[in-house]
Parts: structure tokens; C-alpha cells; sequence
């Protein structure tokens, strides 16, 4: 008896689903062959153009229609940057040091952007003669190969080099010193085959990030590299592994702290033929 009811509480649920089944068949748009689109794709369609117009709030204040232009745009920021929205939110600070500090930020942002890597620069001059213009330029001096004085630009800022490409200058020494270079400018110091000697001395803005960049320039020939009066630390040192031909690393004092004494022991055992000076017993001579 419990057997016949529940074949025939089954039946009835098969029933009913079938019956559902057909109802939502029979509700779908049926395709037609004479090439029109179903109601339901004509939907899908008129929700995307829909959509498409509410992201018109996409693009900027000024550009869409009907907003309004102030000629103050002239002073917007295009690149609508997570920086320039933190600073728009942040109330105006008028005071002399907050301008000046705004003005120093300015121009370096101004400098970085001078000193970025032009590739059509170093497809005309090649790389030797284009990191010695980049240099010269900048107040650094450079030292020709089989050439016995440096190279310097004269109180004009003028110099006598090639303006193309020429096969008989290449870059024996390097000097930094004293200049203002940042990490976007040392990609203009890449691939010279017969640096020697490069000095980065008192080049504040020079870190362990620069030193990593330089120890990875491609200088199979680098013998003398001074980085005294810098921001290097001892993690920037890990990074003179990659240049095997290091005979002398100019620094502060090899032995400021026990772990700058540490990482310059662990480079000497790295590069047998390195020397490690203080940089008073060579500037003061």
C-alpha cells in the first residue's frame, strides 16, 4: 500500500515538473529564418547602449557635454594621478616653506624628466658619445681614450664633440662629482666598453637603487669606482659582485659600522683583487 502511494506521489511530481518545463519552452522567443533579431537580443542590446551612457562620467571635467570650462584649466593636472587627487583633498598651505618645498619638488620632478634615456640620442651619437654629452652638459667632465686631460664644457656651457656618431671616441673615465643625478639618468651610462674610472663623489641623490643600476651597465672594463659622499649603504654593495674587474672601491670609511666593515669584506672575498679606501686618503691629496 505505501508502495502504490509514493509510485503515485512520484508520477505526480514528474508530472508537474514536465508541465513547468514546457510552460518556460513555450514562453522562449522562437527564432524566425527570415533574419530578424529575438526581443531578447534587441534587450541586451539597448541595456549596453544604456551602460555606455552612464560611463560617459569617465572622462575628464571639461571634456564631456554640457560642463562647464574654466580658464583656470590651463593649471589642471591631465594625468589625474592618486597623487594629485591626495593633494586636491589636503586644505592650501600658503606659507614660505610649503612654496618652497613646492618649487623644490617642481624642479626635480623638471630634472628627472630632462634626464630620462632619448634612444634617438644614442642612435645617432652611439652609446660612448652620448654619455658624454649627457655629462658635459650637466657640469661633469669625461676622459677620452688614448687622451691624457679631461674633458670639460666651458663657462658657457659648450663643448667640442661630434654631433653624429664616430667611431674614434671611446669613454675612457667618468666624473660625476658634485652633480645632480638622479636613477632616471644613469640609463645614459650604459654599454661603455673601455670605462675605467667612475666617480660618483658628493652626488647626493646617488643611493644603493643607482648603485645596483650602475653595477648592472655593462662595463667589463671598470677598474676604479668612487661613491664617497653618497647615500650608498651596506646593501648597495651586495650589487658590485657583477663587476669582477673592481681593483679599487672608493668609500667614506670602510669602517663607519660593523656591517659596512662586514659587506666590504664579504665584496674582497667575492673580488679577490679589490681594495677598499677611505676617501680622505685619496680626495686630500
Amino acid at each position: 500500500m505505501f508502495r502504490q502511494i509514493t509510485t503515485h506521489r512520484n508520477r505526480q511530481i514528474c508530472l508537474s515538473i514536465v508541465a513547468v518545463r514546457l510552460q518556460h519552452l513555450s514562453s522562449q522567443p522562437k527564432s524566425t529564418h527570415d533574419g530578424t533579431k529575438s526581443s531578447t537580443l534587441e534587450r541586451i542590446r539597448e541595456e549596453l547602449i544604456a551602460d555606455k551612457e552612464k560611463l560617459q562620467w569617465r572622462k575628464p571635467v571639461g571634456e564631456r557635454p554640457g560642463d562647464w570650462n574654466s580658464k583656470l584649466k590651463v593649471f589642471g593636472n591631465s594625468e589625474q594621478t592618486s597623487d594629485y587627487i591626495i593633494m586636491m583633498q589636503k586644505p592650501i598651505n600658503l606659507s614660505p616653506s610649503a612654496l618652497k618645498k613646492w618649487w623644490r619638488k617642481r624642479k626635480e620632478r623638471i630634472e628627472k624628466h630632462m634626464q630620462q634615456y632619448v634612444s634617438e640620442r644614442h642612435e645617432i651619437l652611439g652609446p660612448e658619445l652620448a654619455a658624454a654629452h649627457f655629462l658635459l652638459y650637466r657640469g661633469g667632465a669625461v676622459k677620452f681614450l688614448h687622451e691624457r686631460n679631461w674633458m670639460r664644457a666651458n663657462d658657457d656651457g659648450e663643448f667640442d664633440l661630434p654631433k653624429k656618431y664616430h667611431p674614434a671616441f671611446k669613454v675612457e673615465g667618468l666624473r660625476c662629482d658634485n652633480m645632480t643625478l638622479y636613477y632616471e639618468g644613469l640609463e645614459n651610462l650604459r654599454n661603455l666598453q673601455e670605462l675605467k674610472f667612475l666617480s660618483f663623489h658628493n652626488v647626493r641623490t646617488f643611493d644603493d637603487w643607482c648603485l645596483d643600476r650602475v653595477s648592472a651597465s655593462s662595463y667589463p672594463k671598470l677598474e676604479v669606482l668612487d661613491i664617497s659622499g653618497t647615500n650608498c649603504k651596506t646593501n648597495g654593495l651586495s650589487c658590485l659582485y657583477r663587476i669582477p674587474t673592481l681593483k679599487l672601491l672608493i668609500v667614506n670609511d670602510p669602517k663607519e659600522s660593523l656591517e659596512f666593515e662586514l659587506g666590504c669584506s664579504m665584496l674582497q672575498e667575492v673580488i679577490p683583487n679589490l681594495k677598499v679606501v677611505n676617501a680622505s686618503s685619496i680626495h686630500n691629496l
